[in-house]
């Protein structure tokens, strides 16, 4: 079956460059993906695969029925959207959306995710169970398509036993993927802060209540959060992306307002950092005679990798790939939505290489040059299609 499914991978290559490349260069963002959710369909329908459209908003789930549907149901996901990027590769597919670009990879995992369902709905007489393909909007927006695909129900009829997904992983060569059982990911939650002072003339600030000088002193003061109130072996992280208020340089605003994200590994610290957050900017700005609104609408938990499950797909990837492609992973600080998933059910989120040899295609994720080695996509099919035929083939 490994040889089986490499050569449909392999034949399957440039169809699934074709589906990627189409995908990358007509990009949607976050919740908007009307035109990326209808050529998906269309592609489902040319190998009639039965779907659900519209779900969140533009979601999709697919389901393929192998022997004995009920016995066991393995979920797959992949996003949608895109980000607010003007991508500055100049490549034949290269975004025709001003302002909004592929730069995390989705596009590869929809091509993937859709190359897997033509191989396992070519071998349905060959395992058991149910594959349910999840096509997700939002993942790169709060709060989260994944959180309202659960909301909506695609976990249930038929009930989820298990979910899988890949992310691109330019850190790593084509060829390459990498794992890792337990904790992988941190939470993130947004932070915004706003500071009402008094404004007034720059050269008489003795008759204003500065909140661009109180904002310094807030931002200050919030980095003890973790230099000095947290655990030192629990991972987080505390920043500040954003700052806006005033016009000019010679007039004190009446307001600030800041913007930044919390990262952290532990739930419980992580409610605890929400109340400290809250407690010292509010003091701070009270000390000054100013006023502070904090809100922190509460954004992914923590991922967290099913053991026994990504231990198991692990051993489907050395199989498939060899040993020496397949990698052990380090934690990472940065976050995904996938975490609800794994929250319901058994859940295991892997990385796909994606630069050529460690030489090119190395810009990360989220960068206006990111692109991807094509050929990842052969594995990135490739290895899906073993590990979902592993996981449900007949016993």
């Amino acid at each position: 079956m490994i040889n089986t499914i490499r050569q449909k991978a392999e034949a399957l290559f440039q169809e699934t460059k074709r589906i990627r490349e189409h995908i990358h260069a007509h990009p949607e963002l976050s919740f908007q993906e009307f035109e990326t959710s209808a050529f998906v369909a269309s592609e489902l329908a040319k190998m009639g695969i039965p779907y659900t459209k519209g779900i969140a908003g533009t979601g999709i789930v697919a389901l393929i029925e192998g022997i004995n549907p009920t016995k066991k149901c393995l979920a797959i996901r992949a996003e949608l959207d895109a980000l607010p990027i003007t991508e500055l590769n100049e490549l034949s597919y290269t975004s025709t959306n001003t302002g909004i670009m592929h730069a995390c990879g989705h596009d590869a995992h929809t091509a993937c995710l859709l190359g897997l369902a033509q191989i396992m709905n070519d071998l349905k007489n060959e395992w058991e169970g149910t594959l349910k393909l999840i096509f997700q909007p939002g993942e790169e927006m709060h709060p989260g398509g994944g959180s309202m695909m659960i909301a909506a129900g695609v976990l249930e009829n038929p009930r989820v036993d298990a979910i899988l997904a890949l992310h691109v992983y330019p850190h790593l060569p084509a060829g390459v993927v990498g794992f890792r059982a337990g904790q992988y990911m941190a939470s993130t939650d947004e932070i915004h802060i706003r500071i009402e002072g008094k404004g007034g003339h720059a050269a008489l600030p003795h008759q204003t209540i500065d909140p661009i000088a109180i904002s310094a002193q807030v931002i200050v003061a919030l980095q003890q959060v973790i230099s000095r109130r947290s655990n030192p072996i629990i991972p987080s992280v505390l920043s500040f992306g954003k700052i806006s208020g005033g016009t000019v340089n010679n007039v004190i605003p009446d307001t600030v307002e800041i913007a930044g994200t919390l990262r952290t590994m532990d739930e419980s610290w992580r409610a605890e950092a929400h109340h400290l957050i809250t407690e010292i900017v509010h003091h701070t700005a009270t000390s000054f005679g100013a006023k502070a609104t904090v809100t922190i609408p509460k954004g992914y938990p923590s991922l967290f990798n099913d053991q026994i499950l990504t231990q198991n797909i692990e051993t489907y990837a050395k199989d498939y790939l060899g040993s020496e492609n397949v990698r052990e992973l380090s934690l990472r600080m940065t976050a995904d939505d996938f975490a609800f998933y794994s929250q319901q059910v058994p859940g295991c989120y892997y990385r796909l290489g994606t630069n050529t040899n460690n030489e090119t295609k190395t810009a990360s994720v989220h960068n206006a040059h990111f692109d991807i080695d094509e050929n990842a996509l052969i594995t990135g099919v490739g290895l899906m299609s073993y590990a979902a035929y592993s996981y449900l083939k007949a016993e």
